[in-house]
């Protein structure tokens, strides 16, 4: 049974969303997989070791391995208390351990191998990392009413380095371009040490906005009677489902990026911009979910989202340059900010008391899972199918599949809007 939510003042939410945004913007530039290290690598790849399409996808599904496990890290942040610090001693141990690793591989001799084991060993690192802000962020969310509202900061705060780091990504490719390959991870991966030495540093901050005002949940004293309390928790599935069918979207990543730049003759640069374009116009319509998530029940958003969201990529199958592309990408991002916030919302809430690490991660496992595959079959239907019409056709019907598994969702967990009385909890099976 979860415990009573109460609502906190504007001020001290103020704080909390304060704290934990600049968590997220420092992760956001050093992780492994975001633009800043993510672009560069993959121009690395395509252009200084010559991979084709699905070469690259394979490098990236193999890459993502320790997300594929993500929840694991997330059981092990909901059991563990390194350092006597709970979450701030995950920041510290594994920030540390983040900045060696990518000093260690500044200096590695670059090839398919090097590069690979770097980025499984970074993943697994700010894996660690990731599972201690996404916990204690659910923790607060779900004890304070105010899940839509974490969800709409974590998007926002989340989105804006990410487009500064998938401009800084695409413009550092062009840079490194006429580098070596040593030299351009050289100074690729000196960049994310200097990043994650920050991280490690945050570790030491203590607000009592924050830590006062977080109510320590623990599991059962067994981690198997966790997981079947996990297991049994009904509520959760159809949350993740949501989220793996939103996320899987075949043809979204490799083989869009090789349309714009095969068809298109976009650049390195042009990929960067348009993923950022299109990162920055789910902004208006994260910020519209923050306004809307206090004042209409998650259940009406869930369904408004989901609608609007379905022909999310259609605009792409009128394209034909890259400035039209640039243009696309504006209308897209806007159609997809309410559904991306609604189904984190979702997973928040959905979570189970002592289990808010595991159940995050566990979405995060999903996310890697859907995004990676997604990216084969996409890769698989723009080389042998019919091209990149294939992939938006494939893409629209697996949105289109949200619609009914919104149906299995427990009434009473989205009934209510953010702030309001707190919510019954659901009983587990």
């Amino acid at each position: 049974m979860a415990a009573a939510r109460s609502a906190l003042p504007a001020a001290v939410r103020g704080r909390i969303f304060f704290y934990l945004g600049v968590l997220i913007v420092l992760l956001s530039f050093g992780a492994p997989s975001s633009g800043l290290i993510d672009i560069p690598i993959s121009f690395m790849l395509k252009n200084k070791l010559h991979l084709h399409a699905h070469e690259v996808a394979t490098f990236r599904m193999w890459a993502a391995l320790p997300l594929y496990l993500s929840f694991v890290f997330g059981f092990v942040r909901d059991m563990w208390n390194p350092l006597g610090m709970r979450d701030r001693g995950f920041i510290l141990l594994f920030g540390a351990v983040s900045t060696v690793t990518y000093l260690i591989f500044a200096f590695a001799p670059v090839n398919y191998a090097t590069l690979l084991v770097a980025m499984l060993l970074l993943a697994s690192a700010l894996l660690f990392i990731v599972s201690a802000q996404s916990g204690l962020g659910c923790m607060l969310g779900q004890q304070h009413a105010m899940s839509g509202q974490m969800s709409t900061i974590w998007n926002i705060v989340g989105a804006l380095p990410g487009i500064a780091a998938l401009l800084a990504g695409g413009s550092l490719s062009n840079m490194l371009e006429h580098d070596d390959a040593d030299r351009a991870v050289r100074t690729l991966f000196l960049c994310g040490a200097a990043i994650m030495a920050l991280v490690t540093v945050y570790a030491f901050w203590k607000p009592a906005s924050v830590f006062g005002n977080l109510r320590i949940e623990s599991g059962n004293s067994h981690p198997l009677a966790d997981l079947r309390r996990l297991v049994l928790h009904r509520p959760v599935y159809p949350a993740l489902l949501i989220w793996m069918l939103w996320n899987f979207a075949p043809g979204s990543s490799t083989p869009l990026q090789y349309f714009i730049q095969n068809t298109l003759h976009g650049s390195d640069g042009h990929w960067g911009q348009w993923n950022a374009i299109f990162a920055a116009a789910f902004i208006p319509t994260f910020a519209l979910f923050g306004v809307l998530c206090r004042i209409v029940p998650l259940r009406k958003l869930l369904w408004w989202g989901t609608i609007v969201a379905v022909p999310q990529m259609v605009p792409l199958l009128f394209i034909h340059s890259v400035q039209g592309a640039m243009i696309a990408a504006v209308p897209m991002g806007l159609l997809g900010g309410v559904a991306t916030a609604a189904y984190l919302d979702l997973i928040i809430r959905s979570s189970p008391p002592g289990l808010q690490g595991t159940t995050l991660m566990l979405a995060t496992s999903l996310n890697a899972i859907a995004v990676r595959f997604g990216d084969v079959l996409g890769t698989n239907l723009y080389d042998h199918q019919g091209g990149f019409f294939a992939c938006v056709v494939a893409i629209t019907v697996v949105y289109a599949l949200i619609l009914p598994t919104l149906l299995l969702v427990p009434k009473d967990l989205v009934a209510t809007a953010d702030g309001q009385a707190p919510l019954p909890a659901t009983a587990p099976a």
